[in-house]
């Protein structure tokens, strides 16, 4: 086989700095909009959705194995949160969590993901964050949530 084709769906979820409520309504969707710009023109990724709460955020995207994860969420979240603290969006410090987490997305349940993600102020409405967190830990194999 002289080309390699890969096609790799993820579900990345990061959230603020001590999980405070940092994203405000007043630019919440700028910041999303930023976030997948930089998302495409950086690493050539597709963005199929892009949401959140106040103190987290999910995107779901089609990985580019020409870079690595760890270095993708490191800049998104290094260069988006120096984005936010220029651009004179808030009056307070504008920080992400050090830590991630990303799974794998089937084809066939990706449009349920993005549902999911495109719905999660409703959702939100009867599970918080934190127990959303350890849901997907403990459903994905990780029984030692790390707070």
């Amino acid at each position: 086989m002289s080309h390699s084709f890969t096609k790799i769906w993820l579900h990345s979820i990061f959230s603020t700095k001590d999980r405070s409520p940092l994203i405000k309504k007043n630019f919440e969707n700028e910041l999303h909009q930023h976030i997948k710009a930089d998302l495409i023109k950086k690493f050539e990724v597709e963005v199929r959705a892009i949401n959140g709460m106040s103190e987290h955020i999910h995107i779901v995207f089609r990985y580019n194995p020409n870079f690595s994860l760890k270095d993708m969420m490191q800049h998104i979240k290094g260069e988006s949160s120096h984005w936010v603290n220029s651009s004179d969006l808030t009056n307070f410090k504008f920080a992400w969590q050090t830590g991630y987490s990303a799974f794998s997305v089937s084809e066939s349940m990706l449009d349920a993901v993005i549902k999911y993600v495109n719905n999660q102020k409703e959702h939100h409405k009867k599970v918080s964050f934190k127990e959303e967190y350890d849901l997907f830990m403990k459903k994905y194999g990780n029984d030692i949530v790390n707070r």
